[in-house]
């Protein structure tokens, strides 16, 4: 793979990012860098390694499900700085354009 300014100018579109030129020379040489590492990790004979289904031999320790009590709505509510009967209220984070 060829790491080049129309490279990092694609993953920049993709990702949504701007980038000025210094920024761009700097994620060039970045990109460089961690394609030359994985490269020389193909270099390792792993043809008498199996490949790993996990990374331990650890087993997942799941706990038995517990029947608790809760609060009721109207407790739940009364720390929340704004909050109808049945909501907590927020500030609009999504506009229509």
């Amino acid at each position: 793979m060829e790491i080049n300014e129309q490279l990092v100018d694609r993953l920049a579109n993709l990702s949504k990012l701007a980038f000025n030129e210094a920024e761009k020379e700097i994620i060039l040489s970045d990109l460089k860098q961690m394609i030359g590492f994985v490269d020389k990790l193909n270099e390792l004979d792993t043809s008498g390694v199996t490949p790993l289904m996990h990374m331990t031999d650890a087993i997942n320790q799941w706990r038995t499900d517990e029947v608790k009590g809760s609060i009721n709505t109207s407790d739940g509510l009364k720390p929340a700085p704004d909050a109808n009967n049945t909501y907590f209220r927020v500030p609009k984070v999504i506009s229509k354009k």
